[in-house]
C-alpha cells in the first residue's frame, strides 16, 4: 500500500525496560507517505494494514527498526576537534558524514585529552514498542507523491520566514521564497 498519507498518534516504550523513549499524545499527529522509507520498517508495515481510527501495540525487533548496536561506530578522537563546544556526557553533536548527510552522535565520555563518541542511533539495538492509532488515513495527492512531502511544497514553505516564532532566522531577500 504505497502513497497513502497516515497521520498517528504514538507513544514509544523500551520493549525490554518500559522506559518511554519518545510519544506525541496530545500534540500534531506524525504524518507521513507510505512507500517512501519515512518511518522505521517495522512500523510502517504494521500501519499499512490497519484502518482509521484502529489502534494496536507494534512491537519491533532493531533489525526493522534503527538496527543493531554497532561497537565500531564508537570513536575516540582527539579533544581538540570539538574546541569551542562545552562538552557534556550523553550531549548530541550533528556533523557531516562521508556523502555529506548530516550525522548525529552522542558524546560517551571525554577528558583533557579525548572525546569518546558514538555514531549508532539512540534507538540502535533496542526492541521498541509502540502503542500506536491512526487518526487519518487518505491518498496521497500526486504532488505529494512526487516530492514526498505531505501537504505537498507549499507546506514545505510556509512559515519559512519566520513561521511566527521569535527565535526565527531574519529573513533575506528572495532566500527562502517567501517574499
Amino acid at each position: 500500500m504505497s502513497n497513502k498519507v497516515i497521520g498517528i498518534e504514538y507513544n514509544l516504550k523500551d520493549a525490554k525496560t518500559g522506559d518511554q523513549l519518545d510519544t506525541n499524545l496530545g500534540q500534531a499527529p506524525l504524518e507521513f507517505i507510505t512507500g517512501k522509507g519515512q518511518i522505521i520498517p517495522g512500523l510502517e508495515a504494521k500501519v499499512e494494514t490497519m484502518t482509521a481510527n484502529e489502534s494496536a501495540d507494534v512491537l519491533v525487533e532493531p533489525k526493522d527498526g534503527y538496527g543493531e548496536y554497532n561497537e565500531e561506530a564508537v570513536q575516540v578522537l582527539p579533544k581538540e576537534q570539538f574546541a569551542g563546544i562545552e562538552l557534556a556526557e550523553g550531549m548530541s553533536l550533528y556533523g557531516t558524514g562521508e556523502q555529506g548527510e548530516t550525522v548525529q552522535v552522542l558524546v560517551k565520555s571525554f577528558d583533557d585529552k579525548e572525546v569518546t563518541i558514538d555514531y549508532n542511533h539512540p534507538m540502535a539495538g533496542k526492541t521498541l514498542m509502540f502503542s500506536v492509532t491512526i487518526l487519518s488515513l487518505r491518498d496521497a495527492s500526486e504532488e505529494e507523491v512526487q516530492t514526498g512531502v505531505v501537504g505537498g511544497m507549499a507546506a514545505m514553505s510556509s512559515g519559512c520566514c519566520g513561521g511566527g516564532s521569535s527565535e526565527a532566522a531574519p529573513a533575506q531577500s528572495g532566500g527562502c521564497g517567501c517574499n
